[in-house]
């Protein structure tokens, strides 16, 4: 019998999911995808249903194995990437979700942050997990759910509850309830684990009163965590990482100082910082980067809550474009940004500047600004961002990365690429595969099953690039941050 050849990765993103499917030459065979809906309760807040999800993992699986024409059999192993930070609470014993899910970008928790930070404890959480006290992590999600659901808090200290982020939710409803875990890149965005000790915090857990007993294990990032036998054979699942780090696999940034950013519904950058977690004073984020054979690897984050999320509000909110890739087109069509600015502050700012209750604005407009001066401005706004966490990043005492990888959908987007190589003056790489992230989770699980031998037999596979290089003169760069760094004090004070 022949030994299997692919490797499945599910994707679960923040606005679809889809699976992918790879050959051992790291080349996607198929894929499918499904998009699902957004819940916005109230103002700031946003969930997920946890059985959307799942109904569309099961889905796209199916449907991927159906036009690859591949049997279950003929795959070695399942990887999972995931939407980080997403609080799921389920039953033990029936795997049903009792709340909807609650997304990394909802801002519920601000005041409970808020308040835990006035109180001093913010310190011993940046020691312990390299995290800010923000919303967008997963403890006051959780402890929101415990008090407000009734029961819930009861029913989790008796063990009748289970935790996750969305990878462990998908893994328990995969492995039918055999496996409860997660790993160490999850674990490290939940304000509970030590990413020094590689373990849950009993300290974090006492502070913010979360019962021990729902919590998954932590496992590697490459380690057979159980099997799957819902599509017609036994499938391992062998390889779980959080979004951003799976695409730093993907990216096969593995050596010190290699750097990547994923443009997506937000914008993620790391840079690889080895066995060395370095501590930022420049807030931004300390987070396993990934782990293998119970060793830890760290990196340095810089998160951006709004990338492409622009771009979808020019499409959905405004109506000025159907497709985002008209956005290309458009920003070519102007000779320059016509001094309009977009700072993109629609669920607060991210890093370097943490600040939930920025909101959104535009500056600069006249009589003669267009549509398409608003679609450069989206993406120019996602260039700026991305300069002040490579700052941020060079302020912490980084050397500049010697070029910055780029994936997620945004980077289709050649004018986007130019922009930062110019704005970031490094050149910008480009794959001609962007779906890193799913590359990333597939690259776990075949390391785990001997698909490939190791990082070092990641990284041997050479994919094909396209790179920007650096072309702006600096004057013209000088004056364009000059006037994001206006319109970015302004949303700031307002």
């Amino acid at each position: 019998m022949a030994a299997p050849r692919y490797i499945l990765a599910i994707d679960q993103g923040t606005t679809s999911t889809r699976s992918i499917l790879f050959d051992a030459e790291a080349r996607a065979v198929a894929t499918a995808q499904a998009e699902f809906a957004q819940h916005y309760p109230q103002h700031g807040w946003v969930e997920h249903d946890g059985e959307d999800i799942w109904r569309d993992t099961l889905a796209t699986i199916r449907d991927v194995l159906a036009k690859a024409g591949v049997d279950a059999g003929d795959v070695a192993a399942l990887g999972i990437t995931n939407q980080r930070e997403t609080v799921l609470l389920w039953d033990r014993a029936t795997g049903e979700p009792i709340h909807n899910a609650i997304v990394w970008q909802d801002r519920r928790t601000a005041d409970a942050c808020a308040a835990l930070k006035a109180a001093g404890h913010e310190p011993l959480i940046r020691a312990r997990t390299g995290l800010l006290l923000d919303p967008y992590f997963s403890a006051t999600k959780l402890a929101w759910l415990l008090d407000t659901i009734d029961g819930a808090r009861a029913r989790a200290e008796a063990g009748e509850l289970a935790f996750g982020t969305i990878d462990s939710f998908l893994l328990w409803r995969l492995t039918e309830g055999r496996v409860h875990a997660t790993d160490a890149t999850n674990a490290s965005r939940t304000l509970l684990f030590d990413i020094h000790r590689q373990c849950w915090c009993d300290a974090l857990l006492a502070l913010f009163d979360i019962p021990a007993a729902i919590l998954p294990e932590v496992c590697d990032s490459s380690a057979v965590y159980g099997e799957t036998t819902l599509f017609g054979a036994a499938i391992p699942v062998a390889g779980i990482a959080g979004d951003q780090q799976a695409a730093l696999v993907g990216q096969a940034c593995f050596a010190r100082g290699q750097a990547k950013a994923t443009y997506g519904t937000g914008c993620f950058m790391l840079i690889n910082t080895g066995d060395v977690a370095v501590s930022s004073e420049n807030r931004l984020l300390t987070t396993t980067a990934y782990r293998l054979a119970g060793k830890p690897t760290y990196a340095v984050e810089g998160s951006i809550f709004v990338a492409g999320a622009a771009v979808k509000w020019l499409r959905d909110g405004l109506g000025l474009i159907t497709h985002a890739s008209q956005t290309d087109d458009m920003a070519t069509r102007v000779a320059d940004n016509g001094g309009v600015y977009m700072v993109p502050a629609f669920v607060g700012l991210g890093a370097p500047h943490w600040e939930p209750e920025a909101r959104g604005l535009i500056a600069g407009l006249t009589l003669g600004t267009s549509a398409a001066h608003l679609a450069r401005a989206a993406l120019e706004s996602v260039a700026y961002q991305t300069a002040d966490l490579a700052d941020a990043m060079v302020a912490d005492g980084a050397a500049p990365p010697a070029a910055l990888r780029v994936d997620g959908g945004m980077a289709a987007n050649d004018w986007l690429c130019q922009f930062l190589a110019d704005v970031l003056q490094v050149p910008v790489e480009r794959p001609a595969t962007l779906e890193t992230t799913a590359l990333g989770a597939a690259y776990l699980a075949g390391m785990a099953v001997g698909m490939w031998d190791g990082i070092a037999g990641v990284a041997a596979i050479t994919p094909d690039v396209r790179r920007f290089e650096p072309r702006m003169a600096d004057d013209a760069r000088a004056a364009l941050l000059a006037g994001w760094k206006r319109a970015l004090a302004r949303a700031l004070r307002d």
